[in-house]
């Protein structure tokens, strides 16, 4: 099975559910209502033995993202106990029948790809 089929937008959304924006905000701002972007979880590609993952910022009605520190993100994404990345590793892992334990990630730069859309990369190499 390849990656393609397993990482879809319906698993991503399970994996990366949109509650998990709103616990975000509310553990940096003590209010999901302060967030500027929803944060989604987006499978880019599969290569060798390692996959590319995107989290999209999308922008809310009425915020402005790039008024916002997008990018400073990728420290705050590596260690934030609401975004989870290591579990979140864990499970694209077993989702691909391979070792968490040998699972390396690393989160890249954030790129603004429009005005109103940012991605911060997860990139993972299983080992």
């Amino acid at each position: 099975m390849s990656a393609e089929t397993v990482f879809t937008p319906e698993w991503t959304g399970r994996a990366f559910p949109p509650e998990r924006t709103d616990a975000f905000f509310d553990a940096l701002f003590g209010d999901a209502e302060e967030g500027a972007y929803t944060i989604t979880l987006r499978f880019v590609q599969a290569g060798g033995n390692g996959l590319e993952f995107a989290f999209d910022l999308h922008q809310r009605p009425g915020k402005c993202l790039v008024c916002n520190l997008t990018y400073g993100l990728p420290q705050v994404f590596a260690r934030h106990p609401v975004i989870d990345v290591k579990g979140l590793v864990e499970k694209i892992a077993l989702a691909v029948n391979a070792d968490p334990a040998k699972a390396v990630w690393k989160i890249g730069t954030t790129k603004e790809i429009s005005n109103a859309l940012h991605s911060v990369p997860l990139l993972i190499s299983l080992g």
